[in-house]
């Protein structure tokens, strides 16, 4: 359930991050600021990921399509913060780091949530976005792979043995952020693309993390499995929680299953609901009724 009302005259901050990449937080940051804007809230979003650009490929190609195919689309205000091209390493991370600031400041008053995407390595704009975070959302594939960067492993019995490079660095990032402005940041770290057809007997990640909430200080909720869906969606700027057309051919109205796992993880995260915004989806809920294209948002949103 969502936690209205906001104590912050700033907008809330929700980063996506993990030091390895591909474990899915461009979707997943994508499918978040989506299903904000669906319940009525103002949303900004930053991408990091210079070279990658995963998430403004994204919301450019929902732009595209949406006026190809005369769709109403939701498109969040949206930044990526370019690379800096000077002579040092210390002066392009000052110049980027100011364009990042220079880019919080302008949407930060203005809207109710920031996304910010980050790319999967550890660079110095990545850490001053989680020193930033109100919400820190970690994806993390099902393998041991993906845990290392949390905690290292005894190889005898599994047990954990020890913190990770990622770990470590929220840590810091946390420690920098209450010497701030005294915030506590709120880690939720997502189980990500866990196989539909596979059952786990011993669920050796799953116990892993259990061990490492309390030690580390985050909680573990379910994200997406791996759903072809996901990836069909893209090429058309897509999520889960859009209504389209089921004549076109690469576009068909998406599987239940996506939209209760979307469902499931906003729940999860707790986040701060606007009421305002809760009455304009509200009113754009029933404006769309009218017009015979319902959104259905209470079968995700519970307000």
């Amino acid at each position: 359930m969502f936690v209205q009302g906001s104590t912050r005259g700033a907008a809330h901050v929700i980063v996506l991050g993990n030091e390895k990449g591909g474990s899915g937080k461009s979707t997943i940051a994508m499918h978040v600021a989506i299903a904000l804007m669906k319940a009525g809230q103002r949303v900004a979003t930053v991408d990091l990921d210079w070279r990658q650009k995963s998430l403004t490929r994204y919301i450019d190609i929902r732009r595209d399509w949406g006026r190809h195919a005369n769709l109403d689309l939701e498109i969040p205000t949206h930044s990526i913060i370019a690379r800096a091209a000077a002579a040092s390493v210390a002066d392009n991370e000052a110049i980027e780091a100011a364009a990042f600031a220079d880019a919080i400041s302008a949407i930060e008053q203005s809207h109710d949530f920031v996304v910010i995407d980050t790319p999967g390595t550890d660079i110095h704009l990545a850490r001053i976005a989680h020193s930033l975070a109100d919400t820190l959302i970690t994806p993390l594939n099902d393998s041991f792979v993906d845990f290392d960067v949390l905690a290292t492993l005894d190889p005898i019995d599994l047990a954990v043995s020890g913190e990770g490079p990622y770990a470590r660095m929220v840590r810091e990032a946390r420690r920098h952020r209450r010497s701030i402005d005294f915030m506590r940041l709120d880690w939720v770290v997502v189980r990500n693309r866990m196989s539909l057809s596979e059952t786990c007997k011993d669920d050796f990640i799953g116990r892993g993390l259990d061990r490492l909430t309390a030690r580390l200080g985050f909680r573990s909720v379910e994200g997406f499995a791996e759903r072809p869906v996901y990836r069909r969606l893209f090429p058309r700027g897509l999520t889960a929680l859009d209504e389209v057309d089921a004549n076109l051919a690469d576009a068909r109205a998406t599987p239940g299953g996506a939209r209760e796992e979307v469902a499931r993880l906003i729940g999860a995260l707790r986040l701060p609901l606007d009421p305002a915004g809760l009455r304009r989806a509200q009113a754009r809920q029933e404006w769309f009724a009218a017009q015979a294209s319902p959104l259905e948002m209470h079968e995700f949103l519970d307000t």
